[in-house]
């Protein structure tokens, strides 16, 4: 399944439609790892994989491992924010594996190439 790759460099955030040759390559990859984003058109990036959501719209979470899908009790942090102290709410996340099952992953920029984001995704839209 394709899914979409939000790319965030600094104030400004581009997004990438990922085809299903590509989505394979990066299935088994965990948030925190770094990707080159030859991948997608981005020749001499880097990007960190920073998190995600399902098809469901279920948030991805770091301290979740593996590929499954959880029902946790959160009192704060990515997937539910507390409106008083002491609050819990029981959430349903997913792991912090990319697979099939994922369709948007949201990176940030570590390195960067000789050209900008926006003249490389430019040519690729004029072509």
């Amino acid at each position: 399944m394709a899914f979409k790759l939000v790319i965030s460099e600094g104030a400004k955030s581009h997004q990438v439609e990922v085809d299903a040759a590509q989505s394979k390559k990066l299935n088994g990859l965990k948030i925190g790892e770094e990707i080159d984003a030859s991948l997608v058109g981005l020749d001499g990036y880097k990007l960190k994989i920073t998190g995600g959501s399902d098809k469901n719209g279920f948030p991805m979470r770091k301290d979740v491992d593996g590929q499954r899908k959880i029902r946790s009790l959160l009192s704060g942090g990515l997937g539910f924010e507390p409106k008083r102290a002491g609050q819990r709410r029981r959430k349903t996340l997913r792991g912090n594996t990319i697979s099939d099952n994922i369709v948007q992953i949201n990176t940030i920029v570590t390195e960067k190439g000789s050209k900008s984001i926006d003249e490389l995704l430019g040519a690729e839209e004029a072509e």
